[in-house]
């Protein structure tokens, strides 16, 4: 299937859902999750991943759910979880490596009827790559190199998610250059764009490519962390 951009119908349903949040309605509007969300989302992915494999070559991408695809399920089992059972934003994951996609460097991105938010680089830590990161940026030229790297993005008008901590973990020190890089509780720069975007498909495959190109450098420094990951 060519992908030609989402539906103009697409935000006006996301935000039928957001509206209309139970199963029952959700169960009776399928037909139009699986042509306004499910399919364009398929074909996005199989011509997005072939553009990114011209900057990764070993990126990982498929067009299922659980894979590049979420579920719009929500999983309302875990503590503290949303309660809402279905989601009215979809994300859509290009993930480089052998661990989980969410704690591989990836390019992400996902859109609701607020925004369009693109991503790359692990948004958030698990223990295992908290403690590869760590490990990681010991080392003073590492340091150096990434904060060197989020110079660049800044500078290009893209933003770096917050700091999570507050104190510096063992083995780092006030006197250490850059040691403020030791306090993130994820690693990841970010845009967010108009999501009407999402509805010129050309358009939109250039503009993340372009934005996934400047962002590549934090995708490999990222990757090289997650190599470095211990099985648990």
């Amino acid at each position: 299937m060519e992908f030609n951009g989402f539906s103009e119908k697409t935000l006006e349903f996301l935000e039928s859902i957001r509206q209309n949040n139970n199963k029952e309605w959700f169960e009776a509007h399928k037909d139009e999750y699986t042509n306004l969300i499910l399919e364009p989302s398929r074909a996005f992915v199989e011509e997005m991943g072939e553009h990114l494999m011209a900057l990764e070559p070993t990126i990982n991408f498929a067009p299922k759910i659980n894979q590049s695809l979420f579920r719009i399920y929500r999983d309302t089992r875990r503590m503290g979880a949303n309660k809402l059972p279905i989601k009215h934003r979809i994300g859509i994951i290009f993930w480089q490596g052998r661990a989980k996609r969410l704690q591989s460097s990836s390019f992400y991105l996902h859109f609701s009827p607020d925004e369009l938010f693109v991503a790359v680089g692990v948004r958030w830590f698990e223990k295992p790559m908290l403690d590869a990161y760590r490990e990681y940026i010991k080392d003073d030229s590492k340091r150096e190199k990434l904060a060197e790297i989020l110079e660049t993005i800044t500078a290009k008008g893209y933003s770096i998610i917050e700091k999570g901590y507050k104190r510096y973990p063992r083995g780092f020190d006030k006197e250490m250059e850059n040691v403020e890089l030791s306090l993130y509780k994820g690693m990841a720069t970010y845009k967010t764009l108009n999501p009407h975007l999402i509805e010129d498909g050309e358009k939109f495959i250039d503009t993340l490519y372009k934005i996934y190109e400047d962002m590549l450098p934090l995708q490999q420094f990222m990757y090289e962390v997650s190599l470095r990951v211990k099985d648990e």
